[in-house]
C-alpha cells in the first residue's frame, strides 16, 4: 500500500549501529496530520487525499479555508498538501496520519523545496571552469563564449548562464528510514533530504523499489 505523510525538517544528526557504525541522519517531524477532504475518481476525476500539518490560530486563516476546515470537522491547519494513493478507501475524513505509517528499513522518497542561493554565476550555478587565475589574463570567473557570432548570430535557448540558483522543488530519492519514534512523532532518514531546517516536506514511497 503506498503511503505518504508531510513533516518538518529538524536537522541533521548522527546515531550509532548495533554494530557501533555511525549513521548520519536527518531527523523529521512527521504529522500528526489530518485528512481534511478526500477526493475520488467518480466527482474529480482521480483518488487523492488533502490532509493538513500544523496547527494555526484560526484569526490567520481567512474564510473560505475556515470554512473548508469546520465542513470537515477538524481544526484549522497552517499547511495543506494533495497526496495522490492508489487505495484511499483505509483513509476517513478526520482520521490522524502519524510517524508509525512508516517503519525502520523502509525505501522513501523526500520532497521538499531546496534552499535558495540568489543569483549566481555559472560557476557555482553549473559546475562550470574558471579562467587562469594570472593578472594579465583578465579572465577568471566570468561566462565564456555565449555562442557563434555570425551564424546563427543569436544565444540559443537553455543556455546555462548566471542566474536565480535553488529555491525550487525537489526530491531525494530511495533514502532509507533509519528509525521510528511515534512517541515523538519523528522520523529519521539516512542521508540528507532537500530544503533549509523548519522547511516542510513531504515522505512518499520510492518509486524506485
Amino acid at each position: 500500500m503506498k503511503k505518504a505523510i508531510i513533516g518538518r525538517k529538524v536537522g541533521m544528526t548522527q546515531i550509532f549501529d548495533e554494530n557501533g557504525k555511525i549513521i548520519p541522519v536527518t531527523v523529521v517531524e512527521a504529522g500528526p496530520c489530518v485528512v481534511v477532504q478526500k477526493k475520488t475518481t467518480d466527482k474529480e476525476g482521480y483518488d487523492a487525499i488533502q490532509v493538513g500539518y500544523g496547527d494555526v490560530r484560526e484569526k490567520l486563516v481567512n474564510k473560505p479555508a475556515k470554512g473548508h476546515f469546520t465542513k470537515a470537522g477538524v481544526t484549522v491547519k497552517r499547511f495543506v498538501k494533495e497526496l495522490r494513493l492508489e487505495d484511499i478507501s483505509a483513509y476517513e475524513i478526520g482520521q490522524e496520519i502519524k510517524a508509525d505509517v512508516f517503519a525502520a528499513g523502509d525505501r522513501v522518497d523526500v520532497s521538499g523545496v531546496s534552499k535558495g542561493k540568489g543569483f549566481q554565476g555559472t560557476i557555482k550555478r553549473w559546475n562550470g571552469n574558471r579562467g587562469p587565475m594570472s593578472h594579465g589574463s583578465k579572465f577568471h570567473r566570468a561566462v565564456g563564449s555565449m555562442g557563434a557570432s555570425s551564424d546563427p548570430s543569436r544565444t540559443f535557448k537553455n543556455k546555462k548562464m548566471p542566474g536565480h540558483m535553488g529555491n525550487v522543488n525537489t526530491t531525494a530519492l530511495n533514502l532509507e528510514v533509519v528509525k521510528v519514534m511515534p512517541e515523538k512523532n519523528v522520523i529519521l532518514i539516512k542521508g540528507g533530504i532537500p530544503g533549509p531546517n523548519k522547511g516542510i516536506v513531504v515522505i512518499r514511497n520510492t518509486v524506485k523499489a
